[in-house]
């Protein structure tokens, strides 16, 4: 009985043996089999991750292009806000400029038109003098032997005759024209003689023509007679 005993332990533990490894072997091939997985798992993930990174950077890389774009596109919107800026002072300057220079063409335009007036208010005064001169000359060409000319220069010149009563055709004359002051100018006496300046400043002060024309015979006659 004992050895039927011993058989039956032995055969018990013979069997726990065969079925304990079977288990281990089962559970050593599910391990394997979990490993793969996971090793499988761990693959595809990293091959998902790689992919996600890589677009990842490209839309970083594509962020930081377009934001270079947008600095660009600033710096290129800010140049031509300052050249536009640039461009409207130089316009205002250019119309302020113009509006002096109109208002001083206005200016030019109303000085002239004084001038203009002046000149033409003095033209007729001098029209007027010399009417006054020549209508004086007349009254001496019969009685003082007087003739008066125009020439060179707006100059009258007056001569005189019958003075040398050796030589009544000999002429004594001397030259008459009004300066800018709008006065007698008296000059170019033949002969000389020494008081003209004198007869000018006293016809200039007077305004007695009369007189200055008798006072320059009698100075002519005199230096016949000395």
């Amino acid at each position: 009985m004992v050895e039927d005993e011993l058989a039956l332990f032995d055969k018990s533990i013979n069997e726990f043996w065969n079925k304990f490894k079977s288990t281990v072997s089962d559970t050593s091939c599910q391990m394997v089999g979990l490993r793969d997985t996971y090793k499988d798992s761990i693959k595809a993930f990293a091959e998902k991750l790689s992919v996600k990174l890589k677009e990842e950077e490209r839309m970083v890389e594509m962020f930081l292009e377009y934001q270079n774009q947008i600095c660009r596109q600033n710096k290129l919107i800010q140049e031509k806000k300052e050249n536009l800026l640039k461009l409207i002072a130089e316009v205002t300057d250019k119309k302020q400029e113009l509006d002096v220079l109109t208002a001083n063409i206005q200016d030019l335009k109303e000085e002239y038109a004084r001038k203009r007036e002046t000149i033409s208010t003095a033209n007729k005064a001098n029209e007027e003098r010399l009417k006054r001169l020549q209508k004086s000359a007349d009254l001496y060409t019969d009685r003082l032997g007087l003739e008066i000319r125009k020439i060179y220069g707006d100059k009258l010149q007056f001569i005189f005759t019958n003075i040398d009563p050796k030589h009544p055709e000999s002429p004594f004359m001397f030259s008459l024209s009004l300066n800018e002051a709008r006065d007698y100018e008296v000059s170019d006496s033949a002969p000389h003689l020494e008081c003209l300046a004198e007869f000018q400043e006293n016809v200039r002060k007077s305004n007695n023509f009369s007189a200055f024309l008798a006072n320059v015979r009698k100075a002519f006659t005199a230096i016949v007679y000395n």
